[in-house]
């Protein structure tokens, strides 16, 4: 069922994202893509991690990877596969970013753990 939950979660925050943020900051310029930013990633981040919707405890990517599936899934519908496709350069660039946060994080979260001691 966490699965479910995680699915469920990630999906409802992409949703609200790739409709509403959008909207408030065309409308509202910068203080409106401010203010959704706000409010949607707070109610969302109460919804899947205080109330514990999402399964993911121990990702920080959690809700950004759902963002990012429901930004591009919601673009290759409305574009066209083509659209998908010339999105993957700047997926696989994310990932190594990722990958290269991840071990440098553990470097330091090894030293700070080394000074501790």
């Amino acid at each position: 069922m966490k699965h479910v939950g995680t699915i469920f979660g990630a999906a409802i925050a992409g949703i609200f994202v790739m409709s509403v943020w959008s909207a408030f900051s065309g409308e509202y310029g910068i203080a409106g893509g401010w203010f959704a930013g706000f409010i949607i990633i707070s109610v969302m981040w109460y919804l899947n991690h205080y109330l514990s919707v999402h399964g993911n405890k121990g990702a920080w990517v959690d809700m950004a990877v759902g963002i990012g599936i429901a930004g591009t899934t919601r673009d290759m519908f409305k574009f066209g596969f083509q659209y998908g496709v010339d999105a993957l350069p700047t997926m696989a660039l994310v990932i190594i970013g990722g990958i290269t946060g991840g071990i440098i994080a553990g470097f330091i979260q090894k030293e700070l753990a080394k000074q501790i001691d």
